[in-house]
């Protein structure tokens, strides 16, 4: 009998933009189109639309008990691979084999209906992911006790707050015993309370020889769930291997060595972020930088309206992609109230010597207009740096920092 629980070969997945093919469209949208050609012939226009391939040509076998990670940039290719894996969309070209039960944790609550309570919704959902009710019985107690939410287990899910209401819905979800459980993503839900007992469910599975595929931008908890990985970018698999050598490579290829980027103005965008550049203290640009030295992020900034509650923040990546630092322009919830009149801006953020260990670092910068999402402004590791040991007893040694961060405290030692 063959060990293999998951076949995938020559796999493509085809997308079209800007334009909808005659069996996509609804009736209302066709019958529109046929009103509007006669105009947009007269104008000499042309509908079209482009394609793009969000899976090409991926190829690969996972054995049955494998817990394997999918790591990639956004767009990468990651949520449309594990949704061909589980059947909610089919293939361009290519196949996929499956050897066994699947069970998907991509869209937690979908099946859930608002006016039911949690009760009603453990059963509903729990039959729309496949359980039988002699199952959800067995489990009822443990999903419960799970989730958290037994004092409003009688209540009404459109009363749940967002947090709730997700816990439940991993909480029945993550009792499914399949053979093949795909997950995407979901541990970045509820507190950090619920993240690691959803974190200890997955591996649970994984240690049951259950075979577990997970997606995550948390490369801390793709280590900790599993032992292989497969690196996706633009569509194809670019490594598939150990899990500490393919994160590893993923953080080398992602290295940006760039000190500046510009953006043009947008029309639509009412504050938006013109230029971010990373400099030592006398503005010098820099992509190497000891790390006993301050150094600067400097940005300019475009305002046309400033809505009340807005602010700007900054976001620190490792080379795992692990955010390890924010911080904002405004400490105080009385300076959210303040406005910024239209005009152009600039800002400075220092950072300080003897926090960020020896790596390499990206830097987010976002405007946040809350509420407003035409305002919001999001600049995704626009720049980066690399920050170098320059002498500590431990370079001396030979020994590598395994830290997000060294920070120099006060050590007051003596002899008793």
């Amino acid at each position: 009998m063959s060990d293999i629980a998951i076949r995938v070969e020559n796999l493509g997945k085809q997308y079209h933009i800007g334009g909808k093919r005659a069996g996509q469209r609804t009736f209302r949208e066709a019958l529109l189109d046929t009103f509007a050609s006669p105009i947009r012939w007269m104008r000499g226009e042309r509908k079209a639309f482009e394609t793009f391939w969000a899976l090409d040509d991926v190829s690969f076998e996972i054995k049955q008990g494998e817990a394997v990670g999918i790591i990639g940039r956004n767009g990468a290719g990651k949520s449309t691979l594990l949704k061909i894996l589980s059947r909610i969309t089919k293939p361009t070209r290519g196949r996929v084999e499956l050897y066994g039960r699947v069970a998907s944790l991509l869209e937690v609550g979908t099946g859930f209906h608002s006016e039911l309570s949690g009760r009603d919704n453990i059963y509903l959902n729990g039959a729309i992911l496949g359980m039988s009710r002699r199952e959800i019985n067995q489990k009822f107690d443990e999903i419960v006790d799970f989730s958290g939410v037994e004092r409003f287990l009688d209540t009404p899910v459109k009363h749940y707050s967002s947090g709730m209401y997700v816990r439940l819905a991993f909480a029945v979800a993550a009792h499914l015993e399949p053979e093949i459980l795909v997950v995407d993503e979901v541990l970045a839900v509820g507190d950090a309370e619920f993240q690691k007992k959803s974190l200890g469910k997955m591996n649970d599975a994984a240690q049951k020889g259950r075979t577990v595929l997970f997606v995550s931008h948390n490369m801390g908890s793709i280590l900790q769930l599993t032992n292989q990985c497969i690196l996706l970018d633009r569509g194809r698999v670019i490594s598939h291997g150990n899990s500490s050598d393919v994160i590893h490579e993923y953080g080398e290829t992602s290295k940006k060595s760039g000190n500046f980027a510009s953006y043009a103005i947008e029309e639509n965008k009412h504050a938006q972020i013109t230029e971010i550049t990373v400099t030592s203290l006398d503005h010098k640009r820099i992509e190497s930088h000891p790390h006993t030295e301050p150094f600067l992020i400097n940005l300019k900034y475009q305002v046309e309206k400033w809505p009340i509650g807005s602010y700007i923040c900054l976001d620190v990546f490792n080379e795992t992609d692990v955010r390890i630092l924010w911080s904002a322009d405004v400490a105080k919830f009385n300076e959210l109230t303040q406005k910024r009149t239209a005009g152009e801006y600039e800002a400075r953020i220092r950072i300080p010597e003897n926090v960020l260990a020896p790596g390499h670092y990206y830097f987010t910068i976002a405007i946040y207009a809350p509420g407003h999402s035409t305002l919001t402004d999001v600049k995704d590791k626009a720049v980066s740096v690399e920050i170098i040991d320059n002498g500590t007893f431990l370079s001396h040694l030979g020994i590598k920092h395994h830290a997000a961060t060294v920070i120099a405290l006060d050590w007051n030692s003596k002899k008793l």
